[in-house]
Parts: C-alpha cells; sequence; structure tokens
C-alpha cells in the first residue's frame, strides 16, 4: 500500500483498510449504478469531482477491465493470451487513472469505456513488444496502426494487426479493442473535426515512439533523437529524452476525448489544450513513472528515459521544473478544475507506489509531493488508503 500516511502527516496511527476486497476490486461500491443509468448528483468544484471519481468513474473502469479480463482468457495463443492478462493486471491502475477524465462529464459510461479499451490497447501492444521480441520494424508499425484506427470514429476496423495475412493469433482480441473505441467515440458529440484531427496527432507521435523505442538496442536511441530534432528545435530548454516521454503519455488523448464529451469546444480550446498536455502534462506523466520503474528496467534490459539523468538530484530539479511549466499552461484552461486536479494528484499516484518505499527514496518522495499543494497531498493520501489496483 506504499508509504506509511503517518510519515507523511507526522502522526501516528494504522493505514486504512481497503473499502472493498482485494480479490475482487470490480464490485466496489457506490451510487452509481448500472452503466448507462443516470449519474446522482454531487457537490460542484474538486470535491464533487474527487467524489465523480471515487464513487463513478473508478468502479466502472474496474468493471471494464475486467469485462476486457474476461474476453482475453478467451485468446486462442498462449503467448498473447499470457501479455494480454499480465497487461490487464500490472497495469490496470492506467485505466483508473484515465478514467478521472470522464467525472463531471454527464457521458461517464461512454467516455469511460473509450478511455479504457484505449488504454488496454496500448498497454497490449506494449507488452507485446516489450516481451515477446518483437523488433522489426514493418511488425511494429503494423501491430501499431491499432492506435490510427482506435482513434477513427466508425464501424468495423479494418483489422490486419499482425503479420502474414494471415486470421488474428488472438481471436480479434486486438481487433476488438479498436471497435469498441470507434464505437464509443461516435457518440461523443464533438469528437469530430479539430479534436479528431488532434487526437490522431498525439496518436501519431505515441505510435511513432513505441516503434522506435523497440527497435534493436543498438539503432533504437540513434533512431530516436534522429526523429525527436524537429521537437527539440521547437522545444530547445527539453531534453529528447524528455520530449521522447511527452510522446509516451495518452493523457493529452483523454484530455481532448472529456472536451469531446462535454460538446463542440473551439478550435482555440482544443490547442490551448493541445499545447499544455504536449510536452508538459504529458512529459511529467511518463517521467514520473519512468522514474519509479527504473530498478525493474534496468533488469528487464528496457529503455528508460529517466535513466538519462545524471543523477537523482538532476532529475528531481526537472521534474520539478516540468511539474511548474504544466501547471502554468494548465491554469489558463481548467474554470472546472479537473486538469489541475489530475496535474496536482500525479505525483500522488505513482509517489504512493509501494516499490518507491521499498528504494527508500522518501526523501525524493516528500520533495515531489509539495509540487502538488494539498490536492497532491490529498491524492497521495487517498491512493494509499484505496490503493489502484497494480
Amino acid at each position: 500500500m506504499g508509504m506509511p500516511v503517518r510519515w507523511l502527516l507526522r502522526i501516528r496511527g494504522d493505514r486504512t483498510r481497503e473499502p472493498w476486497p482485494a480479490g475482487d476490486r470490480s464490485s466496489a461500491p457506490g451510487r452509481w449504478g448500472l452503466p448507462g443509468g443516470p449519474e446522482p448528483r454531487l457537490p460542484g468544484g474538486r470535491i464533487g469531482l474527487m467524489l465523480a471519481i471515487h464513487r463513478q468513474c473508478r468502479p466502472l473502469a474496474l468493471r471494464e477491465v475486467a469485462a476486457w479480463r474476461r474476453r482475453a482468457e478467451g485468446i486462442p495463443d498462449p503467448a498473447l493470451r499470457r501479455q494480454a492478462l499480465l497487461s490487464l493486471r500490472y497495469k490496470c491502475f492506467h485505466c483508473e487513472g484515465g478514467a478521472a477524465y470522464a467525472a463531471g462529464t454527464g457521458r461517464v459510461p461512454d467516455l469511460t469505456r473509450v478511455i479504457c479499451a484505449f488504454q488496454i490497447l496500448v498497454d497490449y501492444l506494449d507488452n507485446l513488444s516489450d516481451r515477446c521480441g518483437v523488433q522489426s520494424p514493418a511488425t511494429l508499425v503494423r501491430l501499431h496502426r491499432a492506435v490510427a484506427d482506435a482513434l477513427t470514429p466508425g464501424g468495423q476496423p479494418p483489422g490486419g494487426y499482425y503479420p502474414g495475412g494471415l486470421p488474428d493469433p488472438d481471436g480479434g482480441y486486438l481487433t476488438d479493442l479498436v471497435y469498441a473505441c470507434r464505437q464509443s467515440l461516435a457518440r461523443l458529440p464533438g469528437y469530430r473535426g479539430e479534436v479528431e484531427r488532434t487526437a490522431l496527432r498525439l496518436g501519431g507521435l505515441y505510435a511513432t515512439l513505441q516503434v522506435l523505442k523497440h527497435l534493436e538496442v543498438p539503432v533504437r536511441q540513434e533512431r530516436l533523437v534522429r526523429w525527436l530534432e524537429p521537437l527539440c528545435r521547437r522545444y530547445p530548454e527539453l531534453h529528447w529524452w524528455e520530449l521522447a516521454a511527452a510522446c509516451g503519455s495518452t493523457l493529452g488523448i483523454f484530455a481532448l476525448l472529456r472536451a469531446a464529451a462535454l460538446g463542440h469546444p473551439a478550435p482555440a480550446a482544443v490547442d490551448g489544450l493541445y499545447r499544455a498536455y504536449f510536452p508538459w502534462v504529458g512529459a511529467l506523466h511518463i517521467l514520473l513513472d519512468y522514474y519509479i520503474d527504473q530498478e525493474e528496467d534496468r533488469q528487464g534490459g528496457d529503455l528508460n528515459f529517466a535513466s538519462y539523468y545524471p543523477d537523482r538530484t538532476t532529475a528531481l530539479g526537472r521534474l520539478g521544473w516540468i511539474a511548474r511549466r504544466a501547471r502554468e499552461q494548465v491554469l489558463p484552461l481548467d474554470p472546472e478544475g479537473l486538469h489541475r486536479l489530475i496535474l496536482a494528484g500525479l505525483p500522488g499516484l505513482y509517489l504512493s507506489d509501494p516499490k518507491v518505499a521499498a528504494h527508500r527514496r522518501l526523501p525524493e518522495t516528500r520533495r515531489l509531493l509539495r509540487q502538488g499543494g494539498l490536492p497532491g497531498l490529498a491524492a497521495y493520501l487517498y491512493c494509499t488508503l484505496c490503493p489502484p489496483v497494480r
């Protein structure tokens, strides 16, 4: 459950027990009923958003993950089935966190469904690339075509994401994820037009990064640096690995989906979201993820962008500076406070992970948590007392 709460608050006492059984979090209680039912009336402001995330978004996200887990258990190929199930087991918290973007939209079921399906899709592709030895550029490109297809609303996707032109060895699992995204996107009133174009732009950055970072070790860094040269010229204050991290975040896409669920955002509003999330919020998101995963990635031989900092002090300084820049970008465009709440909560989500305490990084954690202020502290306490599935 992460670090003791009393370490942060300097009080004594035991941590609160989880509010529902760890073995079946999909049955988490809440006043919200079945998907598609009416959403309860909640207070406004940040308190209302936090209640919506806890009562509505997280339980529905866990139900979505449980449904996709049942689907993954039917994958005929044992290696693909194993990677799909491992992804759902260890990356479920990505869906729990992403579902926060549905809070207060009035379209919680549709938005949570597409966010979860898209996140499960990219996590599955990441597992295939990391753990199945996929290093062929052609195969990686073919697999990651699913990203653009998933962000294009419509009917049945074209499929053919696996090499060889044979029937999908996963029994249609990846195609079903793409189809679920396309169906849900079609129900978001403001998605067509500028939101779709910007989401595809971010999706293209994500897919290209995933292809390049999974190439063979001798060539991957050189290819990444070359690809990122135009972005490095546009954002000279950022290192190439920080921009690479920004490309690997799905939060910008989720922010755009939220705007599409709320109505028909003006082009200027869409551009404001893009500029806030890319590169600032996205870079902070993924660098925090990499920061706590350094030991695991070192053991697995995986590329870790946080490892490029010369030392921990430099890394913490850069993360703090990126967090401040992200806050500056988010403040002008966030009247309801959801984006600010998520930004402040990112350090709490990642630093409440038990591996942080296991690596004895408590002073570093305290320094990073200060960046989020009181909302960041609240997120840390919430993720410690009601931990996401990891």
